[in-house]
């Protein structure tokens, strides 16, 4: 930690950085945002010296990739690609929830993103998914709401549902069909009935747009029912998203709860959630690969393994990059 009052010398040299990559280029223009950004700086040191730590490191490849050009076209398939972004094939049905495959989550100043570095490669490549029929985006938050991701999934057969207040932050009639869903609403995608739920979260991209969407969803395609949490912290509201049968498989968030335990689940917590739901698997997701709180890399899953208690087999994977199957 610095003197208050006082720039050290990592400091300046930060700065000088983040004003020399926002500037490339020239420009009144870039040199106001380069000012911008050292200003910002200067309110936030611990953020931009872990962003330039996360710079210098780079990603890892994922350990395992999925041979998803072997899935059929019957029963319930899903890997898990990183972070929140699950690729589901539900009876020859494709879904992506919360698609991130940019290597930086943050806002773009120019030539820079400014925000957290993957620490995992996605497994699979935007140009190696198959054709995508449902994207599903949770909430606006850049580690949830990827403009480049969303940019290379647009196209006539994909249907995009997202929050309420939130599809002016994305080229919505680039999609087959953008529809924006409040807590109990539901829309018809294809052979998808997408319903939206409450979670306990908040939906702000900035500070300001205070008024912008948060939402779980159910999906229910032919006899198969699937949850996704999107991003929350405790509630009960997981119980309203029952169906008059189980849902067979459970998409939870466990990371990011220390310090941020009044946004996010600890991995017990989102163990209750899916029980409430009366799920049969549960797949962890929104952890392992930002960097965006304090607890261990493995904690969260290693966690939620143990809240699974004496069925360990209905956790559904457990590394990104891992398939699960449901025939």
């Amino acid at each position: 930690m610095g003197i208050p009052g006082r720039k050290s010398a990592l400091d300046t040299e930060l700065v000088s950085t983040i004003t020399r990559r926002v500037a490339i280029g020239g420009g009144v223009a870039m040199t106001g945002l380069a000012g911008l950004t050292a200003a910002a700086y200067a309110f936030s040191p611990h953020f931009f010296k872990q962003y330039f730590r996360e710079l210098s490191a780079g990603s890892a490849p994922a350990g395992r990739i999925p041979d998803i050009g072997k899935w059929p076209d019957k029963g319930l398939h899903a890997a898990w690609l990183g972070h929140s972004t699950v690729l589901l094939k539900v009876d020859g049905y494709t879904i992506l929830t919360d698609p991130v495959f940019s290597d930086v989550a943050g806002i773009s100043l120019g030539l820079l993103t400014v925000g957290v570095r993957r620490r995992v490669q996605p497994p699979v490549g935007l140009d190696k998914l198959p054709p995508i029929d449902l994207v599903l985006v949770s909430h606006a938050h850049m580690d949830h709401l990827d403009k480049p991701s969303l940019r290379a999934l647009e196209g006539p057969r994909t249907h995009i549902v997202t929050a309420s207040h939130t599809k002016d932050l994305f080229r919505s009639d680039r999609y087959a069909q953008a529809t924006e869903l409040g807590w109990g609403e539901t829309v018809q995608a294809g052979p998808a009935r997408v319903r939206a739920f409450e979670v306990n979260h908040w939906g702000a991209r900035m500070r300001t747009d205070t008024y912008r969407g948060y939402n779980g969803y159910t999906v229910e395609v032919g006899k198969r029912r699937v949850l996704f949490g999107g991003d929350t912290a405790l509630t009960g509201t997981f119980r309203s998203a029952r169906f008059t049968s189980d849902i067979d498989l459970a998409i939870m968030p466990i990371g990011a709860y220390n310090p941020w335990i009044r946004f996010h689940c600890t991995p017990e917590q989102a163990w209750r959630m899916g029980e409430d739901a009366r799920a049969h698997y549960l797949l962890p997701v929104h952890h392992q690969t930002f960097n965006l709180s304090r607890e261990p890399l493995l904690e969260p899953v290693e966690r939620f393994v143990g809240a699974a208690g004496s069925r360990p087999e209905r956790v559904a994977l457990y590394e990104i990059g891992q398939e699960f199957h449901l025939s």
